[in-house]
């Protein structure tokens, strides 16, 4: 008997839903590019998003969808979303998925 029979035997009334959880693909697109800085802050290097001009809610959940996909911190501040780590190419071509255009700034 496998995990699945037992909670079956649990929950008898529980159907089971086949749906998978999709991508937040309601986020506002915009016709100017998202800036994708680099810099060295106190000698360590971060990856600073600047340019959006939509809600803040939206570029919140950017900043959230960003740092699960990279497995590496950051924050959100003065509408701006910080990474920590040098992430430009990784960033840029996940912007380019979900449809934003995106511009390289910097070296």
């Amino acid at each position: 008997m496998d995990l699945k029979d037992q909670l079956k035997n649990l929950f008898p009334e529980h159907k089971e839903s086949l749906e998978t959880p999709k991508e937040n693909s309601n986020i506002w697109l915009q016709d100017d590019p998202i800036l994708c800085k680099y810099e060295k802050r106190k000698g360590k290097p971060i990856t600073i998003l600047d340019g959006y001009t939509g809600a803040t809610s939206d570029f919140k959940i950017l900043a959230k969808e960003i740092k699960k996909k990279l497995s590496v911190g950051g924050s959100f501040k003065d509408d701006k979303i910080i990474i920590q780590g040098d992430y430009r190419d990784k960033i840029m071509a996940m912007l380019k998925e979900k449809g934003f255009k995106v511009k390289r700034v910097g070296g």
